[in-house]
């Protein structure tokens, strides 16, 4: 089906466009909710007169999208739940229990049709990045953090015990002193006597065998 958007779409077309789309998809959601109409003469005609009013429409619907990712920058919101000792949910956090969270903390009005969990309804406890998609291409991102009583902070694995371990001798600890190099010099000096032992005793020898032979002959 060719229909005219009435506002920019993303990975759709921006507006005042004609695109073909599924016919099933154009009915149940883009004429419903006033995102486009069918591309006929006499709409094409009416968008044109309008044009400049249906623009200025459109950036006051940017504006006011804008404006609501405003109030979710930098927001982080907790929902406490039940879980086990090993922080399995009974039950899951889906996202209309974000958006009730963030709309009871933040004063806002995001629908659960617009809050996207990256990795679906959540089962675990734990730390999460969620995306907010509010139209008009304009996104916000928040931090959730599902936690409950029963399922403890987790520990530091031994992995990162012992790698903090590591870097506090590397950065503070004593470095481990070197090992005595005594013996060697100890062995060292050992060879060097008995070098010089073996060559006195040559010559002493040497000299009583000159002797000796000096008294024979005055025999």
């Amino acid at each position: 089906m060719n229909i005219i958007l009435l506002e920019k779409i993303a990975k759709l077309g921006d507006i005042g466009e004609a695109v073909k789309v599924k016919s099933g998809y154009a009915r149940n959601f883009l004429f419903p909710q006033g995102k486009a109409v069918p591309a006929t003469r006499a709409n094409l005609e009416e968008f044109e007169e309008r044009r400049a009013e249906l623009l200025a429409a459109h950036n006051e619907k940017i504006a006011h999208a804008q404006s609501r990712a405003g109030k979710l920058a930098d927001l982080s919101i907790e929902i406490e739940v039940n879980a086990s000792d090993e922080g399995r949910l009974f039950g899951s956090v889906a996202a209309r229990d974000v958006a009730e969270a963030v709309n009871e903390k933040a004063g806002s009005d995001l629908a659960r049709s617009e809050v996207i969990l990256p990795g679906g309804s959540i089962r675990q406890c734990g730390e999460y990045e969620v995306i907010a998609d509010l139209g008009f291409e304009v996104t916000a991102t928040f931090a959730l953090k599902v936690f409950s009583p029963n399922a403890p902070e987790p520990a530091p694995d031994e992995a990162d015990k012992a790698e903090s371990g590591k870097a506090e001798a590397e950065s503070g600890g004593a470095e481990p002193e070197a090992a005595p190099a005594e013996p060697a010099a100890a062995a060292s000096e050992a060879e060097a006597g008995e070098v010089e032992t073996g060559e006195a005793g040559t010559v002493e020898a040497t000299a009583s065998n000159s002797d000796d032979a000096a008294g024979d002959e005055k025999a």
